[in-house]
């Protein structure tokens, strides 16, 4: 008999469901019900999966974490040999992929600590784990562009990676709340710039020059 690929089941159904409904209309405002009728799974699958929404939500963060961290292992950012340029890739990067309706390249986790942090704990912490997680990953880079470029400064690698995402987030909620994605993109500019002044504007273009 032939090998058939497997179908997902009722689990990752609901679990892609919570990234495209959650993205689109917040977490407050998205029910168990939507949540079911996005995945065309029964109410009762829901709950064989996950004990409540809360618990649903976790488990999207940590999956979001999976999905997303695929994406950047393997994207083209990490490929020039300087790491300044590797940092300013990233960036490029990001911009890059504003692609789409704005829930389509909005954060699941940025989405969801948003409204939850003050009263749901178990979101926060999944939403931050994801969220500094990330900024982790850009630290050796910019660590390593620091000793090449005889950066002496009083702010850290980890502080600059972090500001990265602070600006991401940010151009996230301006593109939400004016309906342009044109102002995400504006904000991963000067954030471009940014770390361009950081390091003196030694870019590629410029040592070449």
């Amino acid at each position: 008999m032939a090998n058939v690929a497997a179908k997902p089941d009722a689990k990752a159904k609901l679990l892609d469901a919570a990234l495209t409904v959650i993205r689109t209309q917040g977490y407050s405002a998205t029910t168990v019900d939507d949540l079911c009728k996005a995945a065309g799974v029964t109410k009762g699958a829901f709950f064989h999966h996950f004990a409540s929404k809360q618990d649903l939500a976790v488990a999207a963060a940590n999956y979001w974490t999976e999905m997303t961290g695929g994406l950047f292992e393997t994207a083209p950012f990490h490929d020039p040999a300087d790491p300044l340029d590797r940092v300013l890739a990233y960036i490029a990067f990001r911009k890059a992929i504003l692609q789409g309706n704005i829930p389509d390249f909005t954060c699941l986790v940025g989405t969801m600590v948003q409204e939850a942090y003050d009263t749901n704990p178990a979101i926060r912490d999944a939403c931050w784990a994801s969220i500094s997680g990330h900024a982790d990953t850009l630290v050796p880079d910019i660590e390593a562009a620091m000793r090449e470029h005889g950066i002496d400064a009083d702010w850290s690698a980890s502080s600059l990676a972090l500001h990265t995402q602070a600006v991401i987030q940010g151009a996230f909620i301006l593109a939400k709340a004016s309906g342009r994605a044109d102002l995400a993109s504006d904000s991963l500019d000067h954030l471009y710039r940014y770390v361009e002044q950081l390091f003196g504007n030694e870019t590629a273009s410029n040592r070449k020059g």
